[in-house]
């Protein structure tokens, strides 16, 4: 019997007295099964769905957190470097740290080594809150280690280090 036919015939057994199958869960992938990134993508969105759940409370997404973390470990950083080094559009960025500045976690300071840009900084409020999103996103990376597995997610790991 093949994979396809014996999740077809689970499907049948499903509607035969089993509890109910989510609708979707019957559409089939076809080639999407073997395309790494739609299972990246599908993976994403549930690291994405975890993040949020974990971090709720603290009302941080996870380019938020991105977005601080980097400015934690960089004091001074300007906006450009920090864009360039996370992959976000400038104009994004401005939007995102505005918000991070409304909550005063983050404040801009002109440079002094280019009058037209600004360096970033954590205040003492961003660093507490930050000190505190760590811990709740190593929360949520055990999360990720109990879906996949110790092994699976060093590997995992390992493989995407080329790309960050």
């Amino acid at each position: 019997m093949t994979a396809t036919s014996a999740q077809t015939s689970a499907r049948r057994r499903a509607g035969n007295g089993a509890a109910p199958r989510d609708m979707a869960d019957d559409i089939g992938l076809d080639a999407l099964v073997g395309h790494a990134g739609y299972a990246v993508r599908r993976f994403q969105i549930w690291i994405f769905q975890d993040f949020i759940r974990t971090l709720g409370d603290v009302d941080i997404r996870p380019t938020q957190y991105s977005v601080l973390t980097v400015i934690g470990a960089n004091p001074g950083l300007s906006q450009m470097a920090v864009a360039k080094r996370l992959g976000i559009e400038r104009a994004r960025l401005v939007h995102l740290l505005d918000s991070l500045e409304q909550r005063k976690l983050v404040k801009r300071v002109k440079s002094k080594a280019d009058r037209r840009s600004h360096a970033l900084h954590l205040t003492t409020q961003g660093e507490t809150a930050l000190a505190k999103f760590k811990r709740l996103a190593a929360e949520h990376e055990r999360h990720v280690e109990e879906k996949i597995g110790k092994e699976n997610r060093a590997q995992l790991l390992r493989i995407l280090a080329g790309f960050t």
